[in-house]
């Protein structure tokens, strides 16, 4: 058995190799070799970053084509080397089309303390990612709490968003979510400063959210009001999704002003809705808005 080890923003991570079985093994996962491979020279590829004088630079890949691009928009704690956005920039390179994958302030591969980061933060960075890095029109394709952003982003940039596909859109998601928990709960988070967020992503078992990230979060809230955005809209939901309840996409499907919108429910699917055929309606979902925005062309 071998050990390799790799390093992405100061985390060290290990795996055991054994060449008998063919698979790569550590703690929490066992991926195959070809899988493994086909990771590092993602990792590997270039990663390029966009620098801004008052913000910290963003991490980003770039796959030069033509229009509509596509541009990944990640989950909470999440980065640009997930399946959907790999499996995404495959699709869009063998159509030649232009894609975009990225890392939100303070994750992955960017600059910035990810404790310090807030939605309001979060949303510049999309709109960093679409005035500095593309011309033309854009599909935006949001993840969770990159489906709350896309909302933002396509408010905010109507003529250059021209298409949205958001899978298990969290839309005000976080906020609702601590409105709903008893008063004297909501107290006690308020007086210490601190929610620990329920998780079933990560080690630990939940994420922790300061009071303010959560109060600065109430500021994007989109879903009390009718949301400005006319642009075809696909929303994929898992309802086994035991994170964000799959009637926010039918909330989010009623709010939006586009006549456009058609909402995809997967009955087995789960929140992250990457396995082999959620990944296919993805990206058949994309190419169908593709063909649909070359026609109008």
């Amino acid at each position: 058995i071998v050990w390799i080890q790799g390093f992405d923003k100061g985390a060290v991570l290990s795996f055991s190799f054994n060449f008998h079985e063919k698979f790569v093994t550590s703690c929490t996962c066992k991926l195959p070799l070809h899988r493994l491979l086909l990771l590092v020279c993602r990792l590997k590829s270039s990663v390029s970053f966009l620098s801004r004088p008052d913000r910290p630079n963003i991490a980003y890949q770039k796959l030069k084509g033509r229009n509509p691009g596509v541009i990944f928009l990640p989950g909470f704690n999440s980065n640009m080397n997930g399946q959907k956005a790999t499996a995404l920039e495959d699709f869009c390179k063998s159509l030649g089309h232009a894609f975009i994958r990225f890392d939100y302030t303070g994750c992955g591969s960017s600059d910035g303390k990810f404790e310090e980061c807030t939605i309001g933060k979060w949303r510049k960075d999309v709109l960093s990612i679409l005035d500095e890095l593309t011309d033309g029109p854009q599909i935006l394709v949001g993840s969770s709490m990159g489906g709350w952003l896309m909302l933002h982003a396509a408010i905010a940039r109507p003529d250059k968003v021209a298409a949205l596909v958001g899978v298990a859109v969290a839309a005000d998601h976080v906020v609702t979510t601590f409105k709903r928990l008893p008063i004297e709960a909501q107290k006690e988070i308020e007086e210490k400063g601190e929610w620990k967020y329920r998780t079933k992503h990560n080690e630990e078992g939940y994420y922790s959210l300061t009071y303010d990230f959560i109060r600065e979060a109430e500021n994007h809230c989109v879903l009390n009001s009718p949301i400005p955005v006319t642009c075809p809209i696909r929303l994929i939901h898992g309802m086994r999704d035991g994170d964000v309840p799959w009637e926010i996409s039918m909330q989010v499907a009623d709010r939006v002003l586009s006549k456009d919108v058609d909402v995809i429910l997967r009955k087995i699917g789960q929140h992250r809705m990457s396995d082999k055929e959620d990944t296919k309606l993805l990206v058949n979902t994309v190419d169908d808005l593709i063909d649909k925005l070359s026609t109008v062309a």
